[in-house]
This record gives structure tokens, C-alpha cells and sequence, in this order.
């Protein structure tokens, strides 16, 4: 079950899968998708299952598949590094051509792919930010950003504690004027939403929506445990 958010007055839904979809805009956005990641710490001499593009790019398609967008937003960080273009495995580079071509795509460039990768088989408009209505859609959150603002970079990921157990996951993070979305890519990792390089940028508070299995749940603040 996922959860519906209002940021600067737009409907926006909070997918268990991590993408952000715009319904009223058949939009689809998502961030820090990292492809090639694996690959990139293979070379560094760590050793990693070489699958995390095809997994990734397997959550991608079903999103698409089942919401039907006009318009796929990647809001930066898409790929791992300027590399990962010449080491993506060819069959993975055609099903990422594939979905490119099936819709409206956009690249927002982020500071892992501040340049378009060269000599690749997908397309897609590439942009720095990109507003579109009452959003504004950029890789980084800006410290004096306004209403608006969609972002990811980050990876957000919080905990909870139940009488149970203590939970700990991915998260989206919103005040309802700002929103950061968590990381898409199966190797991506997630930083602790309640570091001040995160809650700094919610002066008055906000909301964690916490990815479970199946389901997206809001939580306030002040209710969240460090990681």
C-alpha cells in the first residue's frame, strides 16, 4: 500500500518500490538509481554480485509496466560513473534503450554523472532541474530552496521502534514543501534521514514515509530512531 503526500499543493504518491508517482501528470520520478555500481567496486578489487543494474532496471520496468507513465523522471546520480556506460552488460543496455524509447524521459544530471554518458544506446532530454508546474525537480536538495523542491542525492533511510522490534529502512522525507526521495538502486546504500545534512533542511520538522515490504507509513520526526 503506498502512501499520498501534498507537496506545494500537488498529489503525489509514495510508491513501496521508492519511485514517486504524479498521477495527475501520468509522472513518474525516481532517484539515484547508481547502474553500474557493481561493476565500478569490481575495479577497486571489491567484489560484488555483478546483478545490481539488471535488478535494478527490473523494479524500474515494473513500476512503468504497472502505473503506465507519459513521463519518467531520473533525478540524477543514474548512473554509478562516467564508466558505467561502456561496462553495462549489452542486453541491460537494451532493456534501459527500451524503456527510454516507450515514454517521454528526462535525466537530471547528478554530481556521480555531471555529463551525459557518451556513445550510449537510450535516449532521453537531459536537464540540470527541471520545473514542471508547482515542482521543481533537481538532483540536490538546495539549503535555501523554497516550496516546491523534488529531490534526491541522499538516500534517505530511517528506523522505528515497536514493542516488538526496532524496523529500519528506505524513506521518503517531507514537510509538505520539500520532498527527498529515497535511492532506486539496488546497491545504493541510505544515509540516516535524521543527520543534519538531511533534518537541516527541515527547519520546522517532517515526515518519514518509511518503505516496508509492501507498504509506505508516515511517521513524524520525533518519532524516529537513529540508525
Amino acid at each position: 500500500m503506498s502512501a499520498e503526500l501534498i507537496v506545494n499543493g500537488v498529489r503525489l504518491i509514495a510508491d513501496p518500490s521508492g519511485a514517486l508517482i504524479w498521477p495527475d501528470a501520468a509522472t513518474i520520478a525516481v532517484a539515484d538509481l547508481h547502474l553500474e555500481k557493481g561493476s565500478a567496486y569490481a575495479q577497486k578489487g571489491t567484489l560484488l554480485p555483478p546483478y545490481d543494474s539488471r535488478a535494478t532496471l527490473n523494479s524500474l520496468a515494473a513500476i512503468i509496466e504497472r502505473e503506465q507513465p507519459r513521463r519518467v523522471i531520473c533525478l540524477g546520480d543514474s548512473f554509478h560513473d562516467l564508466g558505467a556506460a561502456q561496462r553495462i552488460d549489452p542486453s541491460d543496455a537494451a532493456r534501459l534503450a527500451g524503456l527510454t524509447n516507450a515514454v517521454e524521459w528526462i535525466w537530471v544530471l547528478g554530481n556521480h554523472d555531471p555529463a551525459p554518458p557518451r556513445g550510449a544506446p537510450w535516449t532521453g532530454r537531459i536537464e540540470t532541474s527541471l520545473t514542471l508546474s508547482a515542482l521543481t525537480f533537481r538532483h540536490e536538495a538546495e539549503p535555501q530552496g523554497g516550496a516546491s523542491e523534488i529531490s534526491g542525492h541522499f538516500h534517505p533511510k530511517t528506523a522505528i521502534r515497536t514493542r516488538a522490534r526496532r524496523v529500519t529502512g528506505r524513506c521518503f522525507v517531507s514537510d509538505g514543501r520539500r520532498l527527498i526521495l529515497p535511492a532506486f538502486g539496488a546497491y545504493a546504500g541510505g544515509f540516516d534521514a535524521l543527520d543534519p545534512a538531511i533534518s537541516g533542511l527541515f527547519r520546522r520538522g517532517f515526515q518519514a514515509y518509511l518503505i516496508g515490504w509492501t507498504t509506505v507509513r508516515a511517521f513524524p520526526r520525533d518519532s524516529l530512531s537513529p540508525i
